[in-house]
């Protein structure tokens, strides 16, 4: 573990932490552990921090670009794809516990496991060493790839809500509404809504997956009308 410590520039002082935040639900799993053990906790936690973080970066980083313009770059800057370079960049792969079959799999090196655990061990050194650490590891990662980033990112979600914008101040709201199969291996049903109206719903892998699908059928239902 002190290696991927290393990697991180970060010295957990609870060490349990930096454990739970590699733990995949797989891993738990298999080895029958209790669904807490698992880091989905704290990839929701992470996933939060990462937000707070990266919008703050670039409304002080581009005092002159508009909110859309802002919410994609955003949008590209924590897409799956970018955390899962920057898991890449920081070896977290070695360090994920999987179970047997996921690994088998090539779960190492999955975008969506490796996004789910950067943003868990984000959490992780949250809870740790608060706000400012976390936030020092983020701006290190991200400053150098910033100005790279595409403000064009496809972001169904963000597309959506900036036609909604025009109509309303209102955003859509996501909702899981169906999980199926076993707890290493799930696929989420999200459903996209606004003022009480369904959009569109759809599927992936993960809910993130889930919720983009579901606002790309909500956008394509719109063009429709």
């Amino acid at each position: 573990m002190s290696d991927l410590q290393t990697n991180l520039g970060y010295t957990f002082s609870r060490h349990s932490l930096i454990k739970h935040a590699i733990t995949h639900s797989s891993f738990v799993h298999e080895q029958k552990l209790e669904a807490g053990d698992s880091n989905e906790r704290l990839e929701f936690l992470g996933d939060a921090v990462l937000e707070l973080c990266i919008s703050d970066f670039l409304y002080h980083r581009y005092p002159d670009m508009n909110e859309g313009d802002l919410t994609k770059k955003r949008a590209s800057l924590v897409c799956e794809a970018t955390l899962a370079s920057l898991a890449r960049k920081l070896k977290i792969g070695q360090f994920i516990l999987l179970g047997q079959g996921e690994a088998s799999e090539g779960g190492r090196e999955k975008d969506s496991i490796l996004s789910d655990v950067f943003e868990s061990i984000l959490g992780a050194i949250f809870l740790d060493g608060g706000l400012e650490e976390v936030r020092a590891l983020i701006l290190r990662l991200y400053e150098p790839i910033a100005d790279k980033a595409s403000r064009q990112a496809k972001d169904f979600k963000s597309t959506l809500q900036e036609v909604l914008q025009k109509k309303s101040n209102e955003t859509a709201l996501y909702t899981i509404i169906k999980e199926d199969g076993p707890a290493h291996k799930k696929e989420f049903t999200a459903q996209a809504s606004h003022q009480g109206k369904i959009l569109g719903t759809g599927t992936g892998g993960s809910k993130k997956i889930a919720e983009q699908e579901a606002a790309k059928m909500a956008l394509e239902k719109l063009k429709k009308r």
